[in-house]
């Protein structure tokens, strides 16, 4: 459907949108198939207006196309056949399905632009809605073009001698044979996680799985260890069978026995998140809070610092803050720390394997396998410069000195998720960042061609993501589900970006030109068919 670049397909939300639905249903199913008399308004409303979700077709403002969804029983077709699962063929699954009507498209663009883009956004849609199947009273006129969309016939003929249709079906299955399943790309995810996984790391995660205690396994985990190190510049790294959020806790917990106060550095929801586990594990520390997206100054740091009853023991901060697409100036905290003795402790979830990260000036930070590793969520790590020792003031699974102890094995581990991550590791690092830095590049600017603001400055940006600040006169989940429907998943649906009504676009896939060119197009043109409809009203 990117193909489709003079139309925009998408859902009808907007008045103007459905008294063109009404005018082209009239053109369509009184003027030229008989169904219904003619009226004066020449509009005709489908008795069922207020449950069908409408597909349409925009040639700038004007609806060329449509397709009407409704699941709410009894279907139009009901009345005519009884109930279609009766009819059906018996291998269908029947647990969920919808009924489509009023296909129709202006007869000045009945080419097979307008159907197959109709066509594929439909099979997204119901795929999202996880119908097993869609029926539909195709007309006689045209069951060469339902078949080529996927439909298959069912049941008797029905209607009038003048306007006589055809029941048929659409799944998945019919879908994906069809002339439209065979040409639709499968979606493509500029989303933060999960990350697609290459077929050699999924091939090493479905081996047969070993004893955690085994030669082989302990082998593997070292190996896996001293390539994280290599990577992070760091002494010690311990592998926890959990997500980022355990890393952070047990960070948090090797934060509670020391002696002193901290500084919580915050500038987006990541670093909120780490204000909230220290406050569970009642840790004494000041903040130093910052508008989302913008960025700490050194003199800012300085203050907090030098004004409080005691110097701070430790800072804790956030390094790629994803909800923001800000690249936190690490280099530069930890010069100053190191200036005034002041151990710094650092979430790098979202930035190991995106930048080069050294280590070496850090008392402890986490990361995770997922995101720009390449491997399966499921493991994070803690990385640290010092020996640590077990202490039984904290509960067992949040003691890192204990995973120390056992070399990274005091409890049960995970062989299938160590050994796609040593696969992982094995892979170009420095090439994984330009790669990750080109796709940042080309996005933001295909994004600036069209004056679309991008939340970071260029200097100061995560090159895994960017937030897009969409126009607070649209919904940034109307826009998302736009572009979702066209094959491009964005990230959209978290509570803190609808909060802000932001769009996330993420860089760490396996994109082509071409792909990141079309996504950006598809979003510039939803967000300006908005603002252009806004301002008519």
């Amino acid at each position: 459907m990117s193909e489709n670049h003079e139309y925009l397909f998408k859902i009808a939300t907007h008045p103007h949108e459905l008294q063109q639905i009404h005018q082209l249903n009239y053109q369509t199913f009184v003027k030229e198939i008989p169904q219904h008399h003619e009226n004066e308004q020449e509009m005709l409303i489908d008795p069922f207006n207020d449950e069908n979700t409408y597909i349409i077709c925009l040639k700038e403002t004007q609806v060329i196309g449509m397709i009407a969804v409704r699941d709410k029983r009894p279907f139009s077709l009901d009345k005519k056949i009884g109930p279609v699962e009766a009819a059906l063929p018996s291998h269908i699954q029947t647990n969920k399905l919808c009924e489509i009507r009023l296909l129709s498209v202006d007869k000045d663009y009945r080419q097979g632009r307008v159907f197959l883009g109709l066509a594929q956004f439909l099979a997204r849609y119901c795929l999202h809605k996880s119908y097993d199947a869609t029926v539909i009273s195709g007309t006689t006129r045209q069951l060469k073009l339902y078949r080529q969309m996927g439909f298959e016939p069912f049941s008797h003929l029905i209607g009038s001698e003048d306007a006589q249709y055809q029941p048929m079906y659409l799944t998945k299955t019919t879908f994906d044979q069809s002339l439209a399943g065979r040409i639709i790309k499968p979606p493509i995810h500029f989303l933060p996680g999960p990350v697609p996984i290459l077929p050699s790391i999924k091939e090493a995660f479905a081996k047969e799985p070993i004893s955690h205690r085994s030669e082989a396994f302990i082998e593997q985990l070292t190996d896996t260890k001293r390539r994280l190190c290599e990577l992070m510049n760091s002494q010690h790294v311990q592998i926890l069978l959990g997500s980022g959020t355990l890393a952070n806790d047990m960070i948090g917990a090797q934060l509670s026995l020391l002696n002193g106060t901290g500084l919580i550095l915050i500038n987006g929801e990541f670093g909120t998140r780490l204000k909230e586990q220290a406050e569970r594990f009642g840790l004494t520390f000041d903040t130093l809070e910052k508008d989302w997206g913008q960025l700490f100054s050194i003199r800012e740091i300085l203050e907090k610092i030098n004004t409080g009853h005691t110097t701070p023991t430790w800072i804790w901060m956030v390094h790629s803050e994803t909800s923001t697409g800000i690249l936190n100036d690490l280099e530069s905290i930890t010069a100053i720390a190191a200036e005034h003795d002041i151990k710094v402790c650092v979430d790098c979830i979202s930035s190991i394997g995106t930048v080069p990260i050294d280590l070496s000036r850090v008392y402890l930070a986490s990361g995770v396998s997922g995101k720009a590793l390449g491997a399966f969520t499921g493991l994070s790590f803690v990385f640290h410069q010092h020996q640590v020792k077990p202490s039984k003031r904290l509960p067992n699974y949040l003691d890192l000195g204990l995973y120390e102890e056992h070399d990274s094995i005091p409890f049960s581990h995970s062989s299938n998720l160590i050994n796609a991550l040593h696969t992982a590791l094995q892979f170009d690092f420095h090439e994984q960042c330009n790669k990750i830095n080109q796709h940042y590049r080309l996005i933001r600017e295909n994004l600036e061609k069209v004056e679309l603001e991008i939340l970071a400055p260029k200097n100061h940006a995560a090159p895994i993501i960017m937030a897009v600040v969409i126009p607070e006169s649209i919904s940034a989940t109307v826009i998302g589900e736009i572009v979702r429907f066209h094959g491009y998943q964005l990230h959209y649906q978290s509570s803190y970006l609808r909060a802000r009504n932001w769009i996330q676009i993420a860089t760490i896939g396996d994109y082509q030109d071409e792909e990141i060119e079309n996504m950006a197009r598809i979003l510039a043109r939803a967000i300006q068919y908005e603002r252009k409809i806004l301002e008519t009203k």
